[in-house]
Order: structure tokens, then C-alpha cells, then sequence
């Protein structure tokens, strides 16, 4: 018998279920009377987890970097030669995958035949099948692919930043690893890191649709064995509070000079709802400061100094934080200190309750506006859940940020010593 719990919000007038089954997968089921279904299944197991053991174990285990996103590629593979994207196609479902650096994920979306992908969805990725040879030509698919993103300035820009910001955390390597990194990746090391991580314990499944709870738990019952316990022990590289480097630059073939600003964050709560209000606090401090409604971004649009393409937004996870700002600008370095002294004028007064009123708002209207997509209810369910939160929590969260808490933020995040700036320059 299935302990269901009702997750409800009177305040969004939505409505889900979560419940464990008999496997140790965590189960999230999102009615949703839209017309694609959509399901997503995890694991908590991303680019950073390259140093491992089990707790019985008496040492750690390190693989090369980039296995995680190698596996994730692997397991579309089957043992009796069929392909899996063509068995999706079948009924119709169009199927995909993502690794990120601290989850593994993989989904399928559909209008019709939702139950039958279930069943190929949770067959496949619990049926791994890797050989030497599969190995070893799927080394030369991937490091073209590596070679690819390496000739991407959005790309090297981003990841010559996070090697600015960072010394140790693999958050400074790219999540497909380098050339060299995959090439020590052997058919023995990925069975070691898929039976260590996709262990059900460990993952969760989260569909939104035209889906109910019980059809679910059937094509489960049918699927999934129990699995063992999951005890295994992470270990990240211990890091700095300071930049690695204040400032990298890197030629490409870019017309205009590209840049990206990175502030490092040391303050990670561990505490579930404490971490999502830092989330959405800074979310609404980024809105504040420089969305494209402020002063500062209308002054530097108009002077030409950016463009559209500027963008920021705001990275938390648990052994990693930053604030990222990024666009383009004929002078990179005298961008980044009119950005740096309009912060420090910002942080010599109090913020102001009408513009926090404004970005909170322009916050709330975005996380409600995820709740007409089913593929955005499910990555979110997704994400909260793999951090112990419930996703509705989230109204409550948001609720309780202020102006005084806001204020608290910018004072703390923005000091010198967290600044680091990357530009893509032409080639001369």
C-alpha cells in the first residue's frame, strides 16, 4: 500500500502527489490538463562527482573528469541492439537527456502513449550496457564535441571565468571533460560510477500531464526492483574564499569583445529553506540592479557601451555559488568598473522599497508563470526535490523576502576580493 502525500497550494490553485516506492525511487505526480506530457527521471550524480567511496570503503575513488556526461551518452545504448530513441519514436514520444554539474537527467515528452515511454524510459536507464569497443568509439563522438564547445565563445567564456573564480572546484572543468579526460574512461569505471549513483535511492522521477497517480505506480511495479542502500560519501576539493585570478583574456573569431563577470559566493546555507530564499533573494537583487527597466542599463544601452545581448543571473548550489553577468562591449575592463562602482553606490544606500516591490513581483510572476508548462513543473519538481524542498514551499519562501534582507545581500555578496572578469577579445 502507497503512503501518498498531497502537496496543494490554495494560493496557486495547484494540486500534486509524492510518494516512495517499493524500489527507494522518489515519485512526484503533477495533473496537469495540458496538451504535452512529460516525464523526467534523475539522478544526484553531475560533473562534479569525481571523488568518491562507499561508506564501508576505507578509500576514495577518482575517476576523470567529464564521466558523468560519458555515461549519460552511454545508456541510450542497449545490449540486445536496439536503438532507444527509435523505440521512443514509436509511440511517438520525443526523448532527451542533459547532465549538469550535479545532476544527471534523462526525459521524454508526448501527447499520446505516455505510460508506454514510461516503461522504455525506466527500462532503459536501469539496464546499462557498456563494452570496450562501444567505449572507445563513443571517445572519438565526444571529443568532437568537446572540440566544438571549445570553438564556442559563449562557451570558452563562461568556463575561463569559473577558472578565474576557482582553484580546486571542478565547477572550473568543463562538464564533458577534456580530450584527455575521456580518454581514460574505461567500460569497468563507468559500471563503477553507474552502480555507485543510479542507484534508486539516489534519483527521483517527476511526470506532469494527463497522468495519475496509480497508472503510474503500475508501470513502476512492473519495471523497478528494489534497490540496495544507497550510502555513499562525496568528497569536493576544499576551496578559497578569494578569486583564483582577477582578470582572463582569450582570443577568438568574435566580431565584438566579449566579457564575463563573475562574483563568488562563500555564503552556501545547507539548510533546504534557507538555500531557496538566498535563491530568490538574489534573483530579486539581480532584478533590481540590472534588469533591462533600470537606469544604469537604459544609460549604458544608449551610450552603446551594451547591447541586448547583456544578460545576469544567479548560480547556488551546494559546493558552488557565483553572480554571472555577461554581453558584449567594444572596452570589456572599463565596463567592469563602471559595473563594479555603480554596485558600490548602490551599497552606500538603502534599497529602494518601491524598485524591491517591483523585482519581487517580476520574481513571483515568473515562478508562477512555470506552472503552464509541464516540462517547467517537472524540471523545477526536479530540482527542489532532489534538495529536500517542497515546491510549493516556495510561495511561503518568496512571502518572507524584504527589503532588509535584499539590503543584507548586497552588502555581503558584492566585495572586491569576489570580482573576477573574462574577456573574449578578436584575434588581432
Amino acid at each position: 500500500m502507497m503512503d501518498i502525500k498531497v502537496y496543494e497550494s490554495e494560493k496557486l490553485c495547484e494540486k500534486y502527489f509524492g510518494f516512495t516506492h517499493s524500489s527507494g525511487l522518489k515519485v512526484y505526480v503533477f495533473p496537469k490538463n495540458l496538451r504535452t506530457s512529460y516525464a523526467l527521471f534523475a539522478t544526484k550524480y553531475g560533473s562534479l562527482e569525481n571523488c568518491f567511496k562507499l561508506a564501508s570503503d576505507n578509500e576514495f575513488v577518482t575517476v576523470p573528469a567529464g564521466i558523468a556526461h560519458f555515461l549519460e551518452h552511454k545508456m541510450f545504448e542497449n545490449e540486445d541492439g536496439k536503438d532507444t530513441f527509435e523505440l521512443f519514436g514509436k509511440t511517438g514520444a520525443s526523448a532527451n537527456a542533459y547532465t549538469s554539474f550535479d545532476k544527471t537527467a534523462y526525459l521524454f515528452s508526448s501527447t499520446d502513449n505516455f505510460y508506454e515511454s514510461l516503461e522504455i524510459l525506466l527500462d532503459f536507464v536501469t539496464h546499462p550496457y557498456f563494452t570496450p569497443e562501444t567505449v572507445a568509439k563513443e571517445q572519438g563522438i565526444i571529443a568532437q564535441e568537446i572540440q566544438m564547445y571549445e570553438d564556442n565563445p559563449n562557451t570558452r567564456v563562461y568556463y575561463e571565468l569559473m577558472r578565474a573564480l576557482y582553484k580546486n572546484n571542478d565547477v572550473r572543468t568543463e562538464i564533458a571533460g577534456s580530450v584527455e579526460s575521456i580518454a581514460d574512461i574505461t567500460a569497468d569505471l563507468l559500471y563503477k560510477c553507474y552502480n555507485t549513483f543510479y542507484n534508486l535511492n539516489n534519483m527521483v522521477l517527476c511526470v506532469c500531464g494527463d497522468v495519475d497517480v496509480d497508472s503510474v505506480a503500475c508501470v513502476l511495479d512492473k519495471t523497478l526492483k528494489k534497490a540496495p542502500a544507497f550510502n555513499v560519501v562525496r568528497s569536493y576539493k576544499e576551496e578559497d574564499a578569494a578569486v583564483f585570478k582577477k582578470r582572463t583574456q582569450t582570443e577568438m573569431q568574435v566580431a565584438r569583445p566579449q566579457f564575463a563577470i563573475g562574483v563568488k559566493d562563500i555564503d552556501i546555507p545547507s539548510d533546504p529553506r534557507v538555500f531557496a530564499k538566498k535563491d530568490f533573494g538574489m534573483r530579486i537583487l539581480n532584478e533590481i540592479l540590472f534588469s533591462s527597466s533600470t537606469d544604469f542599463f537604459s544609460d549604458m544601452y544608449e551610450k552603446g557601451i551594451l547591447n541586448s545581448q547583456f544578460s545576469c543571473e544567479y548560480d547556488l548550489a551546494s559546493s558552488f555559488a557565483y553572480c554571472y553577468y555577461s554581453g558584449e562591449t567594444d572596452n570589456p575592463d572599463e565596463f567592469y568598473e563602471i559595473l563594479k562602482n555603480y554596485i558600490k553606490e548602490c551599497q552606500s544606500k538603502p534599497v529602494d522599497k518601491d524598485a524591491f516591490m517591483r523585482a519581487k513581483r517580476t520574481v513571483y510572476a515568473d515562478f508562477v508563470r512555470l506552472f503552464d508548462s509541464t516540462d517547467e513543473i517537472a524540471n523545477e519538481l526536479v530540482a527542489y526535490a532532489l534538495s529536500d524542498i517542497d515546491l510549493f514551499d516556495n510561495v511561503e519562501i518568496l512571502d518572507s523576502i524584504d527589503c532588509e534582507y535584499i539590503d543584507e545581500l548586497l552588502q555581503k555578496q558584492f566585495k572586491d576580493e569576489y570580482f573576477a572578469l573574462s574577456v573574449i577579445s578578436p584575434i588581432k
